[in-house]
């Protein structure tokens, strides 16, 4: 018991260190070896994340509403799949900008949020953020962060673009998402 919150603690302020230094970067606009693409940072190859050609793993989830939603069903089509949690600011920046693209785009590209419900302080707080904000594109909950894990979404927002192939077709984004960055990536995936 001590050694996993020991674990969740050491994770906990790794986030915080890593979130502090994306807004301290975007905030100084220096860059180091991060790659700037119109709407944000996008994580170097060298990084953790999967990569580009990879077929995105398949997972089950249970979304906010208790059906179950398997990212397998989904062959077929282009989806955004996002990583976030209620407790972070880059996260709230950016979730107004998916609502918008999802109301514009829902027939072309399916946005997929995934909460690290894990790293949350209550599962409830998750559907009252929602609630509150009136989003209404599928909200996952990773209730262990285990999807999280095989993702390597260790920062959020982390956000994989995966083409109807079922594969990851973009370097994965870190930090926020603006609605021309959404819409130009999702032009770009096949």
């Amino acid at each position: 018991m001590l050694k996993k919150w020991l674990g969740t603690a050491l994770l906990f302020v790794l986030i915080g260190i890593v979130v502090f230094n994306i807004l301290q970067e975007n905030k100084d606009g220096s860059t180091g070896d991060i790659k700037e693409s119109k709407g944000g940072m996008i994580a170097p190859p060298e990084s953790a994340g999967l990569e580009p050609g990879q077929m995105a793993p398949n997972f089950e989830l249970e979304t906010l509403g208790g059906k179950k939603l398997k990212l397998s069903d989904l062959r077929g089509e282009k989806v955004i799949l996002n990583f976030w949690a209620t407790w972070c600011p880059p996260c709230r920046e950016e979730m107004p900008e998916m609502q918008k693209i999802h109301e514009d785009f829902g027939d072309k590209i399916n946005i997929i949020a995934v909460n690290l419900t894990g790293s949350e302080t209550k599962e409830s707080d998750v559907k009252e953020f929602i609630d509150k904000y009136n989003y209404t594109y599928p909200i996952l909950l990773d209730k262990n962060s285990q999807v999280g894990e095989t993702y390597k979404a260790f920062t959020v927002p982390t956000t994989y673009f995966i083409g109807t192939d079922g594969k990851i077709q973009k370097e994965r984004k870190v930090g926020p998402m603006s609605y021309e960055f959404m819409q130009e990536t999702l032009e770009s995936l096949e």
